[in-house]
């Protein structure tokens, strides 16, 4: 069995970060041919969802860059990589320390998804709020309201890029942890960063996926670097060419432009759909 794990912003959606047709038609076809896929990405469920909903996601994918992964056809999550208490209290400093507010992203024991954050310092974490409420579906709360027994999966933040570099160094030092990051929409001036436990990796949930569901080979497209941990497992890695320099050099193949149906294009030819 080969299994084909697309990546979702800046892979499998286009720049309106939406299904195209042509992609939601290829999917059909990969169906009809009895071709399995799923989903590795950073995103939580609630914010993708409405995106996948319809078009054959039905094997289990993979959150939060692995730290929590949904089978749909049970309603539940499993293999939970969660932040320690420790853990949590070294990265709420470290944003403390920088002045940029962290947004906590939780699951509780109703497996319901929540954001809760302290007050917010700028209008770019404003815009971030509403992103997350608007967009993702997701509640946001202030950091008061915050239940004691819920489990937090990943702490997030967008700020000037001196004051994220200072949080990444910390976290870099810290073994237990990782941290991805890049430029914001709104400009390099901008900078957005997501910690999660280092035992999360989209390749450790990969691999996971691969023994539970017998999978004999494993093929990825991805263009960002927490693609990269992907990439490393699979037999074939593909990036788009909208994808990092560090993610086109990992590939097996560069492919076409995630806004130009590229990975949907490659799936035609590449299985003859």
């Amino acid at each position: 069995m080969e299994l084909v794990v697309f990546d979702l912003d800046g892979t499998l959606l286009n720049g309106n970060s939406e299904v195209s047709g042509h992609t939601r038609e290829t999917l059909q076809r990969l169906r009809r041919r009895g071709i399995a896929y799923t989903v590795a990405t950073g995103r939580t469920l609630h914010a993708s969802v409405d995106l996948l909903q319809g078009h054959g996601f039905d094997l289990p994918h993979i959150y939060k860059n692995g730290v929590i992964v949904w089978h749909p056809d049970r309603g539940a999550y499993s293999h939970r990589n969660l932040l320690t208490n420790e853990e949590i209290r070294s990265i709420l400093g470290a944003f403390h320390a920088a002045e940029v507010s962290p947004f906590i992203f939780t699951l509780d024991q109703q497996e319901h998804h929540a954001v809760y954050h302290p007050p917010l310092l700028t209008a770019a974490e404003e815009r971030l709020s509403q992103i997350f409420s608007r967009d993702r579906g997701l509640d946001v709360l202030p950091v008061s309201d915050m239940p004691g027994d819920v489990d937090i999966t990943n702490i997030s933040a967008l700020g000037e890029g001196g004051a994220i570099a200072r949080v990444r160094e910390m976290v870099d030092a810290e073994p237990h942890l990782v941290a991805y990051g890049g430029p914001a929409l709104e400009g390099d001036a901008l900078q957005w960063l997501d910690v999660h436990h280092s035992n999360a990796s989209k390749g450790g949930a990969v691999n996971l996926l691969k023994a539970d569901l017998g999978v004999s080979r494993v093929i990825c497209f991805g263009d960002s670097d927490n693609d990269l941990s992907m990439f490393e497992v699979a037999d074939e890695s593909y990036a788009p060419s909208n994808a990092k320099d560090e993610v086109k050099r990992a590939a097996t193949a560069v492919i076409g432009h995630h806004d130009e149906d590229g990975i949907s294009e490659f799936l035609r030819s590449r299985f003859e759909v």
